[in-house]
């Protein structure tokens, strides 16, 4: 007899085989193996199923792109290795746990099924794990069917909605997402930059202010209700100032005041703290970090990565002091072991540890140099979590000069017990050591660095969000959670919503379009009528919590999102009547342009396309339909264009300028027109695109079937590879090949 383990990833996979002996067979799924109906499934097209009340909808899971192939070589090697128990693997999450449960389903005709979870891939872990199997944990399996529920009614319906703006789509997260960083681009765009001056002045390489005014003097500086008195208004006042400054060569102190600052470590790394340690230290993106991240999981390095705790095992914390204290001396420790933890923090659901380092007396690997790198950076975090406080001696300074009543201040400080920064050493520079050779007596003359300097400037606006600022802000505001943080992101840029520059992120028209004309159908002064409000959202999330560790009821949660979402449908429904849609308004313009003032009166009468209604509209287009007048796309024309420019990833402009249109609206409808040929046009380019992994898979299916070589059924149709084969060719040769499975079925009967 052996047994099966069962996991996501053949690396991790590779790295569990190691710890098995013999009797064990590993074997990875590839993540997902069923879901909701995806594209090409006939129950694609549903935003929602019906349930009972007090039961979650039933709907019909079905295999995900490879899946059911993958599943099928899992099973021929189980029966051959004469597999008797299996043990499915899956990530210790609310994903993981989905997962594991359809894979329950998928081999429930073995004698014995057992689920195992452990959140480091170390010997002593897995076998633990197998020693002690448990039961699947439903509540948050019902707490994944839920959100992807709520996530397929709000995505389906709301990108349906949106697409009336000629938008790809809206979701659940995403949308308040970019409502973040549209609403900060507003911002900018209204800032008004205010002039102020202030001198620049060093001695002993430190930075010194001059005090220019006092808070109620006329020129004093204020910027949002903020007093600096190192600024003014007044130019020619600085520049005096700057002039006596620079006809002295000195100044001196005349008042000190001497303290310590002390800097405790941080805890260690969550998903997000780690996402945002990697941009600040190694310039990365979050999705490589994701990804680098990913690969030392899955090799045994590092404990999960997607986790909101702090909170670490307590051998750990043990064995990390010991490597401390060896390394670099007991001064370096603190006093006690500390525990770090999120339990006053409602949005933390603290299901997993932070992320540390499997082995903690491990300071270095070997391996890729990305993967050194944030192992590196992980354990440096962890070490530094049972730490001492750096410590930096410190001192105020205030100076007088020669010709001047203006204060000088300034502030010295240097570092005497690195402490926890002693293992971050490698990431910062010009750390100060010593005190300035000049000490700090009373009277002391210190001599001024360079030319003192006036400097102008202007308040900046708020900067705009970062990769690592926005999970920030996503975090403290509940929205989101670990596993979806870098795929809320990606998916505002793959949709064209926001782009990158320079690390900063920026809306886009489209973007902008979404939140400032589209959001606003959905939100209403009812709070919980808000649909894409951070606080709506974050509750949301929240509920999703609460059925994860089995507080709430699944069923009944579910209920009242879909009886309150109906509501705020129906409600962005109505609202969308009262008026036109851009592309309404630009359907009738269009074909108003060089239409005689008769015709015109006619169609609209005495109203004006800026007063007109949504259903003012469509009666208008109507009656241009009846009187045969050319108008621009149809709707549902504009939506496939859309769709078909998405799929092949072409630019919308780029094709329309190659048409000598500058905008899709220009369009003409009907079957002559000009939307009906781009229509054909693309069909046709999609149709000589690749087939899809899915036609593939059918295809090595059926020929399996048939029991021929692969490239017989090829040659049917002409193609050199299964790689080469294009969509057209991929559905004829489909369809030639059913044909010949049922003909070989009846002849069979």
């Amino acid at each position: 007899m052996s047994n099966l383990v069962i996991l996501e990833s053949g690396a991790k996979a590779s790295t569990i085989k190691k710890f098995l002996g013999e009797g064990w067979i590993v074997q990875a799924c590839n993540g997902h193996v069923q879901d909701l109906p995806s594209r090409g499934n006939k129950d694609s097209s549903k935003s929602k199923w019906p349930s009972s009340k007090g039961e979650l909808p039933n709907p019909p899971w079905t295999w995900t792109p490879r899946a059911e192939n993958i599943i099928k070589k899992i099973k021929k090697v189980a029966t051959k290795s004469n597999i008797e128990n299996v043990y499915i693997a899956t990530d210790p999450d609310r994903e993981g746990e989905f997962i594991a449960w359809r894979l329950s389903i998928i081999f429930n005709d073995y004698k014995s099924i057992k689920r195992i979870t452990f959140n480091e891939i170390t010997e002593k872990a897995v076998n633990d794990a197998i020693n002690s199997p448990k039961e699947l944990d439903m509540a948050l399996v019902e707490a994944a069917m839920v959100r992807r529920f709520m996530d397929r009614l709000v995505g389906f319906e709301c990108s349906n909605f949106c697409r009336s703006w000629r938008l790809s789509s809206m979701g659940r997260v995403q949308t308040p997402t970019l409502g973040y960083i549209v609403e900060r681009e507003i911002e900018r765009d209204n800032y008004k930059p205010v002039e102020y001056h202030s001198i620049d002045l060093s001695s002993n390489d430190i930075d010194f202010k001059v005090r220019l005014h006092d808070k109620k003097d006329e020129h004093a500086w204020h910027d949002d209700g903020k007093f600096f008195p190192d600024r003014t208004y007044n130019k020619e006042y600085a520049k005096q100032i700057v002039d006596r400054l620079n006809d002295q060569e000195y100044i001196t102190l005349n008042h000190v005041k001497s303290g310590q600052q002390k800097r405790k470590p941080q805890a260690p790394f969550t998903t997000d703290t780690m996402l945002q340690a990697a941009n600040n230290y190694l310039g990365w993106s979050i999705s490589k970090t994701s990804s680098v991240a990913s690969n030392l999981y899955q090799n045994g390095k590092i404990t999960y990565i997607r986790t909101d705790s702090t909170r670490t095992n307590i051998e750990a914390r043990k064995n990390i002091r010991k490597k401390i204290e060896k390394k670099y001396g007991e001064n370096f420790l603190t006093e006690k072991i500390l525990e770090y933890g999120s339990k006053n923090n409602s949005k933390v659901q603290d299901a997993h540890e932070a992320i540390r380092p499997t082995n903690p007396e491990k300071e270095k690997i070997s391996g890729e140099n990305d993967e050194k790198k944030l192992y590196n950076l992980i354990w440096n975090r962890f070490a530094a979590s049972q730490m001492s406080d750096s410590v930096r001696e410190r001192r105020s300074l205030k100076m007088k000069c020669k010709g001047i009543e203006n204060e000088i201040y300034g502030t010295s400080s240097w570092r005497v017990h690195s402490g926890w920064e002693v293992v971050f050493d490698e990431y910062f520079s010009n750390i100060r050591t010593e005190p300035p050779t000049i000490g700090f007596e009373l009277g002391n003359r210190w001599k001024l660095d360079d030319l003192v300097k006036l400097v102008t400037d202007f308040t900046k606006p708020p900067r705009r969000f970062s990769e690592s600022s926005i999970i920030q802000k996503m975090k403290k505001d509940g929205i989101g959670r670990p596993s979806t943080y870098v795929s809320t992101i990606s998916k505002l840029e793959d949709r064209n919503y926001i782009t990158k520059n320079n690390g900063s992120l920026i809306p886009t028209e489209n973007g902008r379009i979404l939140w400032i004309d589209v959001v606003p159908h959905y939100t209403n002064n009812v709070r919980e009528n808000n649909l894409f409000a951070t606080d709506f959202t974050s509750l949301m999330e929240s509920d999703l919590d609460s059925i994860e560790v089995g507080k709430v009821d699944a069923a009944s949660k579910w209920n009242r999102f879909v009886d309150s979402f109906e509501k705020i449908q129906e409600m962005a429904l109505t609202k969308k009547k009262q008026s036109p849609t851009l592309r309404q308004k630009q359907y009738i313009q269009n074909a108003f342009k060089g239409m005689d003032r008769e015709t015109k009166y006619t169609i609209l009468g005495s109203r004006e396309i800026d007063s007109i209604s949504g259903d003012d509209a469509k009666e208008i287009i109507d009656k241009m339909k009846e009187m045969k007048i050319s108008i621009g796309a149809s709707e549902k024309q504009i939506a496939l264009i859309i769709r078909l420019l998405d799929k092949l990833s072409l630019d919308e402009k780029d094709v329309m300028n190659e048409l000598g249109f500058s905008d899709i609206s220009e369009l003409t409808g009907g079957r002559d027109g000009t939307a009906s040929t781009l229509i054909g046009h693309l069909i046709d380019l999609d149709n000589h695109s690749p087939a899809t992994e899915k036609q593939k898979e059918a295809i090595i299916k059926m020929t399996d079937n048939l029991s021929v070589e692969i490239h017989d059924s090829l040659e049917i149709v002409k193609s050199e590879s299964i790689d080469k084969i294009t969509k057209k060719d991929a559905s004829i040769l489909i369809g030639i090949l059913k044909k010949k499975i049922s003909d070989s079925k009846k002849k069979k009967k």
